[in-house]
């Protein structure tokens, strides 16, 4: 408040000053708590991801390689029987 009595626009005053000043703290502590779990997720989906890539690439490899090694077995057997009949 001015020397007038006049309440400028965005001026606190009074109990609603204050409500507004606790109220504005509030947010502020719930928002700070919501980024730190935010953040929390991230770093957890970050991990679950590096799991899933490393599951993938292994088991590509356990079933890939061994498909790729028949494709060279097959044939090799396949003339070995045939030679033997």
């Amino acid at each position: 408040m001015n020397t007038h009595g006049v309440v400028h626009i965005g001026e606190k005053r009074g109990i609603i000053g204050i409500y507004k000043s606790v109220m504005d703290e509030e947010i502020l502590k719930k928002l700070e708590e919501q980024r730190k779990i935010i953040e929390e997720t991230y770093r957890s989906v970050e991990k679950m991801r590096k799991f899933f890539l490393w599951t993938l690439i292994v088991t590509a490899a356990v079933v890939v390689l061994p498909l790729i090694g028949l494709l060279f077995v097959i044939p090799q057997f396949l003339d070995l029987y045939s030679g033997v009949m």
